[in-house]
């Protein structure tokens, strides 16, 4: 099973991360075995695995080290992920995940949702033989929880030009960073870590989740619609007014205002003037200060957590989410 390149710089967890996968397949069992197909291939589509790597890492914090308990729960986290990215994609309507079709375009929307449920399943069915602790099994549920409440909030806010700075933060703190905290959270108490330990993974990858998602916001502006495996400025597409065009509205919002009341009805030309808007008032690059500050508040986090390789891997891995290009 291959695992995307960015790992092959870190062997250890390149290799438990391919057992990460290779675990996750093999409780997809499925009699309609086209569903098992489709939904295998998206355990492979090529995402970078980073909410379960980040797991992995946090699960070295404490002083109980269970390989095979802290692969069951990246296991767990990436099924969540991949669970909510296919109901994300149906209702974004998107038709490209990784450069490759999505599941509800090679099949259909109620295709793609049962594929989705399917994957919660298996998420908690990994989380039950594996997960120490009841509490923590409830902890994840809570954190699920959250985390669709995120793309509730996302949904409602749709073609809403409205959006201020704070309600664009509190919608990413449900919709990635959670998953980013609770990824790095369930390593840590998993691994037996003291809770102000487990707490500090807990604040560290809310921190890098919420970087996260600003960089991918603005990978919407400036990045490579062949790299990113989908269109670029796919969100304003959509009516999904994230933080580059935010800050840059802010300035002036009369000269956004009658481009976004055309909502799906932008023209290439009108996307060339919104783009162009956003580079006059620097959206983007306001956008890129405040990631730089979330990234700056992880390290301090990382930075008061036990020595060992795992803290420099850490550290090194965050730092590198700010120069990503894809």
């Amino acid at each position: 099973m291959r695992v995307h390149q960015m790992w092959n710089a870190y062997p250890e967890l390149k290799t438990d991360l391919t057992s990460v996968l290779s675990l996750i397949e093999s409780h997809i069992r499925v009699r309609d075995k086209t569903v098992e197909l489709t939904i295998k291939e998206l355990v492979h589509s090529g995402g970078k695995l980073l909410r379960p790597a980040y797991s992995l890492l946090c699960s070295q914090i404490g002083p109980k080290k269970d390989k095979e308990k802290s692969i069951a729960v990246a296991a767990a986290i990436e099924t969540l992920h991949m669970a909510t990215l296919v109901h994300d994609d149906v209702i974004d309507e998107a038709n490209i995940r990784h450069g490759i079709p999505t599941i509800h375009t090679k099949k259909d929307n109620k295709f793609a949702i049962y594929s989705g449920d399917y994957l919660f399943c298996v998420c908690f069915t990994i989380l039950s033989r594996h997960a120490t602790s009841l509490a923590h099994l409830e902890f994840n549920a809570r954190g699920m929880e959250k985390i669709l409440s995120g793309e509730l909030d996302q949904l409602n806010s749709r073609y809403k030009s409205n959006v201020s700075v704070k309600n664009y933060l509190s919608r990413v703190s449900g919709k990635t960073a959670q998953l980013f905290a609770v990824s790095c959270y369930s390593g840590a108490i998993e691994s037996e870590a003291p809770r102000r330990l487990a707490m500090n993974a807990w604040n560290m990858g809310h921190h890098i989740g919420m970087a996260f998602q600003i960089m991918d916001d603005i990978l919407d502006y400036r990045g490579n619609s062949q790299a990113l495996g989908k269109p670029i400025m796919a969100d304003i597409r959509q009516g999904i007014y994230n933080l580059p065009l935010i800050y840059a509205m802010q300035e002036n919002p009369k000269a956004f205002q009658p481009l976004l009341e055309k909502k799906d009805a932008l023209t290439e030309s009108d996307m060339q003037t919104l783009m162009e808007l956003i580079n006059t008032y620097k959206g983007v690059e306001k956008a890129q200060d405040l990631a730089r500050k979330y990234t700056k508040k992880a390290i301090v986090q990382i930075n008061r957590m036990p020595k060992g390789t795992y803290r420099e891997s850490l550290k090194e891995l965050t730092m590198k989410l700010l120069e990503r290009i894809n």
